[in-house]
């Protein structure tokens, strides 16, 4: 795999777009008389400070995921979805958050983001690479609906020291709309795919976490994860997503790297090894 995104020359895209800077003013519909309020509207409702840029590239990190996600089944996707399960409290910079986003996606996944029909308020995202495997996989779009949620809690795993509380996970996914008791359009019962489905099919390890209360689980990359991709590869996906190099994580990238070249040295003497049993 490549170790930098290929170069596509500087995104365009439909979706909204603020007027430069960092504080894009909010252009929801149903707005239109606020401007004639003048001082009443800002004594009712102070503009929010001014946000620092780890804040809002953590939230277009949110955003760029919560995107792939609902891409998985080719439903439009929503600006009130947008709005409620990852702006929240953001809205007065939606235009900001939705251009960054755009531009990330065309250009680290190959993705352009476009508004279905205008003024339809729902977006799409279009294709603009052909399909190669090793980039498929980085998007998380490879193989079945689910993959790109596989993806999301991997990276979550390794990042956290290769096990990660069940707790900690939800609140996470949460902030992208996937919650543990409540149906999901694309995965169904996410808690089930989660820690049944995956923990089957051996992506995932499922243990209780003992002398907690309440009760706890962790969860751990399970066998397969390890024979079907590499820390190096998820590191690479995580570090796309939040638009920083691999290298940022220092420790997850040197552990990468040690496996990376774990894997590339050949086995020497004798008979080949026996895989040690399954814990």
């Amino acid at each position: 795999m490549s170790q930098k995104p290929k170069s596509r020359g500087r995104a365009g895209t439909h979706a909204e777009r603020g007027s430069g800077g960092e504080e894009v003013p909010s252009t929801s519909r149903g707005q239109g008389g606020a401007a004639s309020q003048g001082g009443r509207l800002a004594e009712a409702s102070p503009a929010p400070g001014p946000r620092s840029q780890k804040q809002l590239e953590l939230k277009v990190a949110e955003l760029v995921q919560f995107l792939l996600i609902k891409d998985q089944r080719k439903i439009p996707i929503r600006r009130t979805d947008i709005l409620r399960h990852v702006v929240g409290d953001y809205k007065d910079v939606f235009p900001e958050l939705l251009r960054r986003a755009a531009e990330r996606l065309e250009y680290v996944f190959g993705y352009r983001l476009v508004e279905l029909e205008p003024r339809s308020n729902t977006y799409i995202l279009v294709n603009t690479l052909e399909p190669v495997e090793e980039d498929a996989e980085m998007r998380g779009d490879q193989g079945t609906p689910t993959t790109g949620l596989l993806m999301i809690v991997l990276g979550l795993i390794f990042m956290k020291g290769n096990s990660i509380k069940e707790t900690e996970v939800w609140d996470f996914l949460r902030r992208l709309g996937v919650h543990p008791t409540k149906k999901h359009l694309i995965f169904g019962d996410p808690k089930k795919l989660i820690t049944e489905d995956f923990v089957r099919q051996r992506y995932l390890e499922y243990r209780r976490i003992p002398h907690t209360d309440p009760v706890d689980y962790e969860l751990q990359w399970g066998p397969r994860t390890n024979l079907e991709t590499s820390k190096m590869k998820v590191l690479k996906f995580v570090a796309k997503v939040h638009n920083q190099d691999p290298k940022d994580w220092p420790a997850q990238y040197c552990e990468a790297l040690a496996e990376e070249e774990a894997r590339a040295r050949p086995q020497t003497g004798g008979a080949a090894p026996t895989p040690a049993p399954s814990s």
